[in-house]
């Protein structure tokens, strides 16, 4: 199977748009499950809100939030895909340009020292493209995540003392949670990485906050410190948009990776309630879009 740039292109432009447009069925499906076990009639109304909002924007297809995020691009490569790497990244930022120029969309990527806007979603390192490999044949998929500046601003990373064991990092986790508060416009998913090193923490908790719900660790350790976590977030009163009640997180999403035997990194990224993805999968048969 050889990879067609031109069609490369056209999907990344596209996913964007779909992204920002339509809400995956689980997050919808978190929503009501959230409902049904609030029992605060504030945490209740704004839910109600939240719902009617999505469903007037996918309706008169409209933009699910007016933050069109920093750019965020999932590539995964099967077996005997024939490929130009470079080719690659630079159709998927085309792709993203064409999606801000002819949807339109608001740019929301600037210099971070001039602050200057290219009104194209794009600059310096940015979408950013993370490429992986995957056993499956003659396969290739595309996910494409516009991640809020709102939810992106409740990282943290803390390199903790590995003799502090497992309670230190459900602390640091509840203690960041606290401090987020409505301000990532909960409720949210919340990431959490825990191990490798620094940088490998932070992008572990990315994946983390932008798994699928009802997605569950495959480390056994994981399993249990996510529903443990998400359990206890959901007692801190936070609630919707941080104005009370048991909805603050439709979950808490764990992901490991060995570290060194003098450190243990943990970071946390939180996802806000606009949880938005899109996802094409490319096969000889064709194109499958889905979340």
């Amino acid at each position: 199977m050889h990879l067609d740039m031109t069609e490369v292109e056209t999907i990344a432009r596209d996913l964007y748009i779909r992204a920002l447009k339509l809400l995956p069925g689980d997050i919808k499906t978190g929503f009501s499950r959230l409902r049904q076990g609030e029992t605060d009639s504030t945490g209740r109304a704004i839910l109600d809100t939240m719902v009617q909002n999505i469903a007037v924007a996918e309706r008169t297809k409209n933009l699910l939030c007016q933050d069109t995020g920093i750019p965020i691009y999932n590539v995964l490569i099967g077996r005997d895909v024939a490929f130009d790497g470079i080719a690659l990244k630079k159709a998927i930022r085309h792709g993203c340009e064409r999606a801000t120029r002819e949807h339109p969309l608001r740019s929301s990527v600037v210099h971070p020292i001039t602050r200057n806007n290219e009104q194209t979603s794009c600059g310096s390192g940015i979408p950013v493209i993370n490429i992986d490999f995957i056993a499956e044949p003659e396969t290739v998929e595309i996910e494409m995540i516009p991640k809020g500046s709102g939810s992106e601003n409740g990282s943290f990373l803390r390199m903790l003392i590995p003799a502090d064991g497992v309670a230190a990092i459900k602390r640091f986790v509840i203690d960041r949670v606290i401090e987020a508060g409505g301000k990532v416009c909960p409720p949210t998913i919340v990431g959490v990485g825990v191990g490798g090193t620094s940088d490998l923490c932070m992008h572990l908790a990315k994946l983390a906050a932008t798994r699928p719900l009802g997605s569950v660790s495959p480390d056994p350790e994981g399993a249990k410190l996510e529903a443990e976590l998400s359990a206890a977030v959901n007692e801190l009163g936070i609630g919707p948009q941080g104005l009370g009640g048991r909805s603050t997180a439709f979950a808490v999403h764990v992901e490991l990776a060995a570290t060194h035997i003098t450190m243990n990194p943990v970071a946390v990224n939180i996802q806000c309630h606009s949880a938005r993805r899109a996802r094409a999968v490319l096969t000889p048969g064709g194109i499958q879009f889905g979340f």
